[in-house]
């Protein structure tokens, strides 16, 4: 592909995002600068209190990325996603989700929603809606894998994906199958399913990788 210039900023809840992403620079956008913000206690208080109550917190630091020269933001974070999408900090900010939800509706109408952290259903429910609408009606369910989350915060990686993967293949009954968070990526490689499974990071860094290309625009706000 053509190197892009940048820089992207990424704003993440997790470190464990950062070489996933630049993994997948490396491997289909060369050349774009990435420069990544870690924020953990936002997701925190956003499972606590709802996204709202870190809405301010969120543009503060797309600001601070903005100032230190980004072209684009995208954040990674589905539970966070829609208040920074809504923030106006001058240059384009892109949640990670939305191109794997516009493929989602369009695959078929019976979606499935997999999340390992119930805060991050709602959002995905809703955009996956957005995305729909105008295309008809979609039949969406949501499956939230209670056990997986508490792998993930104790490091054990291979669990966590090993739990997704056994609920994504108790779904049989879909369209499609959308994992809501980009830490459960991998797990698309554990599955057998026949249903197409959809994750966020590929398709939501190609996006992004465009919007750093052309950069600011009179009036954007992501």
């Amino acid at each position: 592909m053509t190197a892009h210039t940048g820089p992207l900023a990424l704003l993440h809840t997790s470190p464990v995002h950062i070489p996933v992403f630049e993994a997948l620079r490396d491997a289909a956008h060369p050349g774009l600068a990435l420069r990544h913000h870690v924020a953990t206690e936002l997701l925190d208080r956003a499972r606590a209190h709802g996204p709202g109550a870190v809405a301010d917190d969120v543009r503060d630091v797309l600001r601070e990325a903005v100032a230190a020269g980004a072209r684009a933001v995208l954040c990674t974070c589905s539970t966070i996603g829609a208040v920074a999408e809504g923030a106006d900090v001058g240059v384009p900010v892109l949640r990670v989700d939305r191109p794997m939800a516009a493929a989602a509706v369009a695959t078929g109408p019976r979606i499935v929603v997999v999340a390992a952290l119930e805060s991050t259903l709602e959002p995905t429910v809703a955009l996956v809606r957005e995305e729909a609408a105008g295309r008809g009606p979609v039949e969406l369910r949501t499956l939230l894998v209670d056990e997986a989350w508490a792998r993930f915060e104790a490091g054990d990686t291979d669990g966590y994906l090993r739990v997704i993967a056994d609920a994504v293949d108790s779904v049989t009954d879909a369209d499609t199958i959308v994992l809501a968070q980009a830490s459960m990526a991998p797990a698309r490689q554990l599955t057998t399913t026949t249903v197409p499974v959809l994750s966020s990071p590929e398709p939501g860094l190609a996006a992004a990788a465009v919007a750093a290309a052309h950069g600011p625009r009179d009036g954007s706000q992501g």
